[in-house]
């Protein structure tokens, strides 16, 4: 084995207490007091030990993603996850790592050795801890994307619910913009409500969509032809004064839409559509 690795192996086994409250008083300045995880003496363990069994199978501490140090990253993969989750920053996170520099530093200081050995072995402690912190930084932004992602799928799905509005009859409001992964949210939601629902007609109400261009209509115009594939049709409310000159502008042609300005109106259509009839009571 490595004389560093040895030495280091030894002073995590050795002096793992003292090592580890010193951990907590390093990050504890760090952080000014705030959080600090109630699992915080777990974690650290838990990072001590995969350090010590990467050290004791003489892993190179300039090779972090050789196999002898996969137990250590998966053990900050799960860190890292975990505090993206909470929403903890990357530099809290990373700087919980780079805490243990000074108990490791402290700890080889108390026990000397020859000149070029220390060297050696301060070399080895840094260039790991440093390798943990960029690892624990690159899984924390991983982590942060595909949560983000999701989000904003969900959100998405949130955006666009479908209504039943009356038997046989489905609505979908659209609030906001209408790009090509809503669209596409949109057209799915939809279609899978259909089948489900044995729905005869859909409303698409734009009411909410602030302008609507090309690309709008384009997307409008291919769940209109995807509803009709499915055996229903559909209505397209919400279009108003401006929405109407636009589409013209744009030479957009809907023929064989039926189009309405108002919900209330697409849903009378639809009545009549669907065979119904509601009258006021006296």
């Amino acid at each position: 084995m490595r004389p560093e690795n040895q030495r280091l192996a030894d002073l995590l086994r050795e002096d793992q207490d003292t090592i580890l409250r010193g951990w907590t008083a390093e990050y504890h300045v760090y952080t000014g007091g705030r959080g600090l995880s109630q699992n915080l003496e777990t974690e650290q363990r838990a990072i001590l030990k995969a350090l010590e069994t990467g050290l004791t199978a003489d892993a190179d501490t300039g090779s972090f993603d050789i196999s002898a140090w996969n137990a250590l990253r998966d053990t900050l993969a799960r860190l890292s996850s975990a505090r993206a989750a909470q929403g903890e920053t990357a530099d809290m996170t990373s700087g919980f790592v780079l805490a243990l520099k000074r108990p490791l530093f402290d700890g080889l200081q108390r026990h000397h050795g020859d000149v070029d050995g220390q060297i050696a072995v301060v070399w080895a402690a840094s260039s790991i801890v440093d390798r943990m912190a960029q690892w624990t930084v690159s899984t924390y932004q991983k982590t942060r994307e595909e949560i983000i992602v999701r989000q904003q799928h969900e959100l998405l799905e949130l955006s666009t619910p479908v209504i039943k509005l009356w038997d046989g009859v489905l609505a979908v409001p659209v609030i906001g913009t209408l790009d090509s992964s809503r669209a596409q949210i949109v057209m799915e939601t939809l279609l899978e409500r259909l089948v489900n629902t044995g729905a005869e007609l859909a409303i698409i109400d734009i009411t909410g969509v602030p302008t609507v261009d090309t690309l709008v209509a384009q997307h409008l115009m291919k769940t209109v032809t995807a509803i009709r594939l499915m055996g229903a049709e559909s209505i397209i409310s919400g279009i108003r004064p401006q929405i109407a000159q636009t589409i013209v502008h744009l030479g957009i042609d809907l023929q064989g839409i039926i189009t309405k300005s108002t919900l209330a109106d697409a849903l009378a259509t639809a009545m009549r559509m669907t065979g119904h009839t509601v009258t006021r009571a006296v």
